[in-house]
């Protein structure tokens, strides 16, 4: 016969993790998200969208692979009035400059994403600024501006990374609503799974070379307009100043 032996220390933590984690749950507001943020550790969050009271949205376009429906999107963004957010890799402003600069001469965001689309996760502190600083250096070259946005290839982001990018002035972006658009399933399929998963302060991913991106776009913005959602630049919806990240990725402002 086998004899169970419980440690004493085992069965309190565990009853204390569920009486707390089970607090949190039930209290709604800012003391869960915090309570539950603990369980974290010192996993530090990227921002994946905005705790906001405004019918406002970000969209977003990561840029490393052609540049065949560039001018196209730029057209639909000017057709709706929309201002959105480029994430340029550096081997793409390298090869597509003119296309950098109609982007923001065109009144969008243009920032970073990489020098060489790495897994920064596995880079050092040293080449990750090497990665940030060589791709912006690119960009303010061609527009006079430097990025203050970085969107990790990927995905892929570390406690290191999320640090040494703030060190360098730089605010590290991810996304709460993937389109998917890279997988080519058609343009219904997009339009159907942003504008059913969108919320106030989302942070839209698309990609500027995805294969249907001219024709789930303008129905994207239309859907999105007729329900009354704003789209700005990233820039312009995240809080700049006095904020924190609770464990869901959501900024939310600093209250005093």
């Amino acid at each position: 016969m086998k004899i169970l032996v419980i440690n004493k220390k085992v069965v309190l933590s565990f009853l204390l993790f569920t009486v707390l984690a089970g607090a949190a749950l039930a209290y709604s507001g800012e003391f869960g998200n915090k309570l539950l943020a603990v369980f974290n550790g010192d996993k530090l969050l990227p921002i994946y969208c905005v705790d906001t009271e405004e019918k406002k949205i970000a969209i977003s376009f990561d840029a490393a692979w052609g540049d065949q429906y560039t001018d196209g999107i730029l057209d639909i963004l000017d057709k709706y009035n929309v201002k959105t957010t480029f994430f340029l890799v550096g081997f793409w402003v390298d090869k597509y400059p003119d296309a950098v600069k109609k982007i923001h001469d065109r009144g969008h965001d243009v920032e970073n994403h990489s020098n060489t689309h790495p897994h920064m996760s596995k880079l050092s502190a040293e080449q990750i600024a090497n990665e940030l600083n060589i791709t912006s250096d690119k960009i303010e070259k061609i527009t006079g501006k430097r990025p203050t946005l970085f969107r990790p290839p990927f995905g892929d982001y570390s406690n290191r990374l999320i640090e040494t990018a703030k060190a360098n002035g730089y605010y590290t972006i991810q996304w709460d609503v993937d389109s998917l658009d890279w997988k080519e399933l058609g343009a219904q399929p997009v339009v159907d799974r942003v504008t059913r998963n969108v919320k106030k302060g989302s942070i839209v991913l698309f990609h500027n070379n995805a294969k249907y991106v001219l024709e789930y776009l303008p129905l994207v913005i239309e859907r999105l307009q007729k329900q009354g959602y704003e789209i700005v630049p990233i820039s312009e919806l995240i809080i700049k100043e006095d904020y924190y990240i609770d464990h869901t990725g959501m900024q939310r402002k600093q209250k005093n």
